[in-house]
């Protein structure tokens, strides 16, 4: 639970032990999905939010019978339908194992009721979910206004460990090019 910690308390904030305690002890939902199995299908409603203790998942939608891969989720990371799960709406995306994979919830209704008591979680957790934004904002910039291989150097110089985790099919999918040109790109860049 340490490394859950350290991603709901970043350094440098100042949370009481009781708001560490009362938080962590609300992280009591634990899954396992087996690999290609869902953690959330389309048309479900989002009702915890995760923390990947272990292994991989992407995060997709269906448009015109083709999966568009927009995120992923590894080790020490959080995981939902952040759209669902703020809303309270059914998802409109999935969220697949890769590998079999080990979670820890929240469920959505402890979660909240956590952030209105503390000022501190409430002001962490609009740290980091303004931090997800710029995350998405810059992604949106990097697929309407660079070529394929910019997008590649620039998704390598950010999340490069992203390619020891992912297979390169998803990877290919959220670049928007088909896995035959990032294998390409891939080989021409390790010569």
């Amino acid at each position: 639970m340490k490394s859950l910690q350290n991603i709901i308390f970043p350094k440098g904030s100042q949370p009481t032990e009781k708001e560490i305690s009362n938080l962590l002890q609300q992280w009591t939902v634990e899954k396992k999905v087996k690999r290609f199995d869902y953690l959330i299908q389309k048309g479900t409603r989002e009702s915890h939010l995760y923390f990947i203790k272990k292994g991989t998942m992407r995060i997709y939608y269906v448009s015109n019978d083709t999966e568009i891969c927009v995120g992923f989720g590894y080790p020490n990371t959080l995981i939902c339908s952040y759209p669902s799960f703020v809303s309270n709406r059914p998802s409109n995306y999935y969220i697949q194992a890769l590998t079999d994979t080990e979670l820890i919830g929240i469920s959505r209704t402890d979660f909240y009721e956590n952030i209105h008591r503390s000022w501190n979680l409430e002001r962490h957790w609009r740290e980091m979910t303004e931090q997800a934004l710029l995350g998405r904002i810059e992604r949106e910039i990097d697929l309407v206004t660079y070529a394929p291989k910019e997008r590649l150097d620039r998704l390598l110089n950010r999340s490069p460990h992203l390619f020891q985790w992912i297979p390169n099919k998803y990877i290919a999918s959220y670049l928007r090019m088909t896995p035959e040109t990032l294998s390409r790109m891939l080989s021409k860049a390790k010569s």
